[in-house]
């Protein structure tokens, strides 16, 4: 009987197992099942993705070569015909034709101050007198002495000729008498000293003294300055001694009077070379009337050495700089469609003055250059033009922040 029930037991145990063996089959087979069907799930909907990014890709990369960059905003220009003026310019010094700083040659105590700083003054004009009063006695004194002098060589030369008194007797008196006018002379001029007037006409500087003060010899007073004509003195190279010579015009300007140009001429050419800096100085002289230019400023100078001569010039603001070239951009209308696009041309340029600059070879007149804006483009972009952008070149330009 045991050996029955045992029997039956494995039995049972068996068929239990091979239940979980078969449950556990069909439970990996649902999971395989279930697994693939996600994968191809995964894998149609990745096909479908990349499939559609690849037509897109397609689409876009078939559009490129039809594809044009939006038009850039520039400001244009026409490249000009100029007469610009053949002349050498320079910065000069103005000087004054005569000018002193005037000064005590003898010490005493200001007594009279007759003039007011920045004053005109003309020729003699009374301008300072110190104390004289002690050289005026002495002056009183040897006056009288050759008054007495001059009475006793009078007496002399009468009794000379009666033959009363030796020649000896004579010169005595006549030397006595010359020695007391030499004395009266002196002090003449030690009074004189004692007093500045104006050597000259023109314009009085700041005033160094004051009324009562003592001053000592050499002690500055005033400078004085001629206005009218007045000098302007500028160097140039030495290339120039070609055409320089006396009588040549010339013109200044200074920024302290924008609007004032004056007019001269060449008055003298230095004599040498500066054997340092190979410049050769220069003095024009200017009318002066009003007194604008005052010593010491300084001045542009202008030369006119030939005939002007004319020149392409277009905007500087339109060169492009670069190592390998410069260029410049030119508008032309494009081919297809309407609009207009930028070349770009490779230029050779000349002389700069103001806002324009001279072009040698690469444009012709007529031209329409691209004035502003020129850095953002390329070879055949688009160009939308935009001309009220910027202001206007000039060759004198004169900006308001300068």
């Amino acid at each position: 009987m045991p050996s029955r029930k045992m029997e039956a037991m494995a039995k049972i145990f068996k068929q239990g197992k091979n239940l979980k063996l078969v449950m556990a089959k069909s439970k990996f087979k649902s999971f395989v099942i279930k697994t693939g069907i996600t994968v191809v799930i995964l894998a149609v909907v990745i096909g479908a993705l990349v499939g559609l990014k690849a037509i897109q890709i397609g689409e876009i990369m078939a559009a490129i070569p039809n594809m044009q960059p939006p038009p850039a905003s520039v400001a244009t220009a026409n490249v000009r015909s100029m007469d610009w003026p053949v002349e050498s310019n320079a910065i000069g010094t103005i000087a004054p034709v005569q000018g002193v700083t005037l000064s005590v040659e003898s010490a005493g105590l200001v007594t009279d101050l007759a003039f007011e700083s920045g004053q005109t003054v003309r020729k003699g004009d009374l301008l300072l007198q110190l104390d004289t009063r002690s050289e005026a006695a002495q002056l009183a004194a040897a006056s009288a002495a050759a008054d007495l002098a001059k009475i006793s060589l009078d007496r002399a030369q009468q009794l000379l000729g009666r033959k009363t008194i030796s020649q000896a007797e004579f010169d005595a008196a006549d030397a006595g008498y010359k020695e007391a006018m030499a004395n009266v002379a002196n002090l003449e001029a030690i009074i004189e000293k004692k007093k500045i007037v104006a050597p000259f006409a023109g314009r009085l500087g700041i005033r160094r003294v004051n009324l009562g003060e003592y001053l000592t010899p050499g002690a500055q007073v005033v400078s004085l300055q001629s206005t009218d004509p007045i000098y302007a003195n500028f160097y140039l190279p030495q290339r120039d001694l070609a055409y320089l010579k006396v009588g040549l015009e010339v013109e200044t300007y200074t920024d302290a009077f924008p609007d004032l140009v004056k007019a001269g001429a060449v008055s003298a050419i230095a004599a040498e070379v500066d054997a340092t800096t190979r410049m050769v100085e220069v003095q024009a002289t200017l009318p002066n009337p009003q007194g604008q230019l005052a010593a010491g400023m300084f001045v542009n100078v202008r030369i006119a050495r030939d005939a002007p001569r004319t020149v392409k010039a277009v905007p500087a603001s339109a060169v492009i700089y670069a190592s390998f070239g410069n260029s410049i951009y030119v508008v032309e209308p494009a081919e297809e469609g309407e609009g207009f696009i930028a070349l770009q041309k490779f230029v050779r340029l000349g002389e700069r003055r103001g806002d324009f600059i001279e072009v040698i070879e690469g444009l012709e007149l007529g031209d329409r250059v691209v004035a502003a804006g020129g850095l953002k483009l390329m070879s055949g972009a688009p160009v939308l033009i935009n001309d009220g952008t910027t202001p206007e070149a000039q060759l004198n330009p004169t900006p308001d922040d300068a």
